[in-house]
């Protein structure tokens, strides 16, 4: 008899987390560069971008519990939600590579073309990634090993964020010899192909052992009943919705930030400074000792210094990420949560004093915010795994997919309000995008904007995720309490079926 709270192998952790590794080379750009891509690439007014975000956006998330009902009523020989993984890749891969296409259509062809593309995208996406998501909740019960999921999925993510906020930009600009539009056509392939491939082997490799009680025959008005009294699922859906505002809003507003805010001969010198042009060299020398083409630069310090900038984050995250299994274990998610996004918070906010000029102090920052919140990332997930494994000990029915759909509307909303700020604020604030192949010297009011983007505007939004979370009673005690309860519970379950099958 296999126990509901086995140890899970390495290897299935790995092909678990390559789901979200995949899916992450989509939304981390979705995050990061979709306003800047429909503004500045796909030449659309920045107001109309904001209305094509929030509106694709919301499509997603009311999609999002539709999903989690249909998911929670699929009964294959595979599950109910590895299925979804594999149905939805080819198709999620398609979809991606066309929502960063730029045809050449009028201006309104070009609206209707990424107002088409992208709700089909978060459509698409909501279809594989609340499955994935909801899969972490039934791999395993023992909850030491869904925090150590949670790490290896989390790890999985930095990587694809590492990749998509340091390295894509500049590939952009090396694979499309400067033209972005090509550049992004070209790069966003590459990952639809990796990303399909990631898919298949999350559904090859992984296996649902968490099931509803045998006796459970619950209906989408009773799953609703119970979210109602599920406080800890209140509050969860707060803290994903401002948490996932708070990432689209200052994520988003990075570029414009190191393009317009950051002056960029101080930028230049700090490159200098670090050692990195003397480091590229080193390499492009080894490279033509070896007989091979040396790398080209993009010429603009910004898309260089932006890529570090988020890379010397990222490293922060990856280290984070790893000690954040060892002191949730010790001191429980929530605590841990608590602290380390006060500190984010701060960190975020303290941008507005940094000036133009002193680029060190921005680094220091975003070094401080990467691990900070890094110490954050597995947690929110595995969390609200606990909330569903609540909802089971208190109701004695379980609806995993309806509770993970939930935050993923959070998700979809907060991607969606969040991305669509960045869009509106600029503009509001008097942002004009470039013409192609000019320099624009922005206002003092839209840099201004970008300032209060970097600083105040996410540090209101972590605030309120934080305030949420003092709320939030599932602390460690409750978790060991969790545990234990449910897994006598399911182990006699277990035991029951055994029984009735022998007779």
């Amino acid at each position: 008899m296999s126990s509901i709270t086995e140890k899970i192998s390495i290897k299935e952790k790995i092909g678990y987390s390559l789901g979200d590794f995949a899916a992450n080379l989509i939304f981390q750009t979705l995050m990061t560069f979709l306003a800047y891509f429909y503004t500045d690439v796909f030449k659309i007014q920045g107001d109309i971008a904001a209305v094509i975000i929030f509106v694709g956006g919301m499509a997603g998330a009311f999609f999002t519990p539709v999903m989690g009902v249909i998911a929670d009523r699929t009964n294959t020989r595979w599950g109910k939600f590895r299925p979804w993984i594999l149905w939805t890749s080819v198709p999620f891969g398609v979809i991606a590579l066309l929502a960063f296409t730029t045809p050449n259509f009028s201006p309104s062809g070009r609206i209707a073309y990424a107002l088409i593309t992208y709700i089909l995208l978060v459509i698409v996406y909501t279809a594989n990634n609340l499955p994935y998501a909801t899969l972490s909740g039934v791999l395993t019960g023992n909850m030491s090993e869904r925090n150590s999921i949670s790490s290896y999925r989390f790890t999985a993510v930095t990587v694809a964020q590492f990749i998509i906020q340091v390295i894509l930009l500049p590939l952009v600009l090396i694979v499309g010899d400067g033209d972005r539009a090509v550049g992004f056509e070209y790069v966003m392939g590459i990952f639809a192909f990796i990303g399909v491939i990631c898919f298949i082997i999350t559904f090859l490799t992984t296996k649902e052992r968490i099931t509803p009680p045998a006796e459970q025959n619950t209906s989408v008005k009773q799953d609703l009943i119970d979210l109602s009294k599920n406080r800890p699922w209140v509050i969860m859906l707060i803290v994903t919705i401002f948490i996932f505002i708070t990432l689209a809003l200052k994520g988003g507003n990075y570029i414009y930030y190191f393009e317009n805010y950051l002056s960029q001969n101080d930028l230049n010198e700090f490159l200098q400074f670090i050692g990195f042009f003397g480091m590229v060299d080193g390499f492009n020398s080894f490279l033509i000792g070896m007989g091979l083409t040396p790398i080209t630069l993009p010429e603009d310090p910004a898309s260089i210094g932006f890529g570090i900038f988020n890379g010397s984050g990222i490293i922060l995250m990856i280290i984070a990420i790893a000690l954040s299994k060892p002191i949730a274990d010790k001191y429980g998610k929530r605590d841990l949560f608590i602290v380390a996004l006060s500190v984010a918070t701060l960190s975020q906010f303290l941008f507005l004093f940094i000036p133009a000029q002193n680029v060190g102090w921005v680094f220091i920052c975003q070094i401080v915010h990467g691990f900070s919140y890094g110490l954050t990332i597995p947690l929110l997930w595995a969390m609200i795994a606990d909330v569903a494994d609540w909802s089971e000990w208190k109701n004695n029915r379980r609806a995993t997919a309806i509770i993970f759909s939930a935050m993923l509307f959070g998700l979809k909303a907060g991607l969606a309000i969040g991305g669509s700020l960045v869009a509106a604020i600029l503009s509001f604030y008097g942002y004009q995008p470039p013409a192609e192949g000019t320099v624009i010297i922005q206002s003092e009011q839209a840099i201004n904007g970008i300032l209060m983007t970097m600083s105040v505007y996410p540090a209101i939004t972590f605030l309120v995720a934080l305030v949420a979370l003092f709320f939030y009673e599932i602390n460690k005690s409750t978790e060991v309490l969790l545990e234990g309860e449910l897994g006598k519970r399911r182990q006699q379950g277990l035991e029951t079926l055994e029984q009735e099958n022998l007779k």
